[in-house]
């Protein structure tokens, strides 16, 4: 079925192409709030730049933006001929609402503006070529989603969840969202799936374990794998210091990058762009400060 799947990530067609210059673009979602989606975006942004692939990531969450400080990137883009240039950080273009509005704004919109401005990252601002464009969604089904689906073509969808029972209700419906409005389902990610303690190596399922891969199963989609629950990827979103390009050899960035192979197998491969470790390492041996 997974063959299936990934036939099924052609382009449609019919929709105005907003943004000529990009190959793939692929929707990172979540049926509820605090599983992580964020964390794993930005992680796995990283980990296909380090694939030598050419990456954006649009942090669609336009409520609750909080991409630019996990990618350690706080100062706003540049214009250009009245087009925004993306801020670049790790090799990865960036573009999110944190770099247009005062931190302690909230926004209360309703959907044509969520529509407008949603457009506005796509028409406005000059990604250029890009091999995946990730969108990260805020959680749940609603104007976001609709308005992303109807605006550009996606390749697929990705699901984020935590491996307990309630975020699988969720998983599940956010899903039918996606195959509603024909968006191919490229799988699922279970994060927070387990702990290793650092002292004796015993792993504890906090979460309850395996949720993530009966719910692909159950919906028949790929299971793209698991991310563990750890001290150090939290610490690397708070300080802007992904643990992809971090702590490369570690077990955690490895798990990300498991899975970036597996949505370029989905999906097809990059050009190699000549993105190395030392040259994203470069942007973490300085304190977090603005981009």
């Amino acid at each position: 079925m997974a063959d299936e799947h990934a036939h099924g990530t052609q382009q449609p067609q019919g929709k105005d192409n907003l943004i000529p210059g990009v190959k793939h673009v692929v929707a990172i979602s979540s049926g509820k709030g605090g599983v992580g989606k964020s964390t794993v975006s930005s992680n796995l942004a990283c980990a296909l730049a380090l694939a030598g692939a050419k990456v954006g990531l649009l942090d669609a969450d336009l409520y609750g933006p909080n991409i630019p400080m996990m990618m350690g990137s706080t100062t706003g883009p540049e214009q250009k001929d009245g087009k925004i240039i993306p801020v670049e950080n790790y090799g990865v273009k960036l573009i999110s609402m944190a770099f247009l509005v005062p931190e302690e704004t909230a926004l209360v919109w309703r959907g044509p503006m969520v529509h407008q401005y949603l457009q506005a990252f796509f028409r406005d601002v000059l990604w250029g070529d890009l091999d995946y464009l990730l969108i990260d969604l805020p959680p749940g089904t609603g104007d976001v989603q609709l308005s992303l689906s109807q605006m550009v073509p996606l390749a697929g969808a990705i699901t984020v969840t935590t491996p307990q029972e309630v975020a699988l209700y969720d998983v599940r419906k956010g899903m039918a969202m996606f195959q509603k409005v024909n968006v191919p389902l490229l799988g699922i990610i279970e994060n927070m799936s387990h702990f290793v303690c650092g002292h004796c190596g015993e792993r504890t399922e906090i979460f309850s374990y395996g949720g993530g891969e009966r719910a692909a199963a159950k919906v028949d989609v790929p299971f793209l794998g698991r991310i563990p629950i750890d001290p150090a990827i939290r610490d690397g979103g708070d300080t802007g210091h992904p643990i992809v390009v971090a702590n490369p050899a570690s077990p955690q960035a490895e798990a990300f990058r498991n899975i970036a192979k597996k949505i370029m197998g989905a999906l097809g491969g990059a050009e190699k762009s000549g993105v190395s470790v030392d040259s994203l390492l470069k942007k973490i041996k300085q304190p977090f400060s603005t981009n």
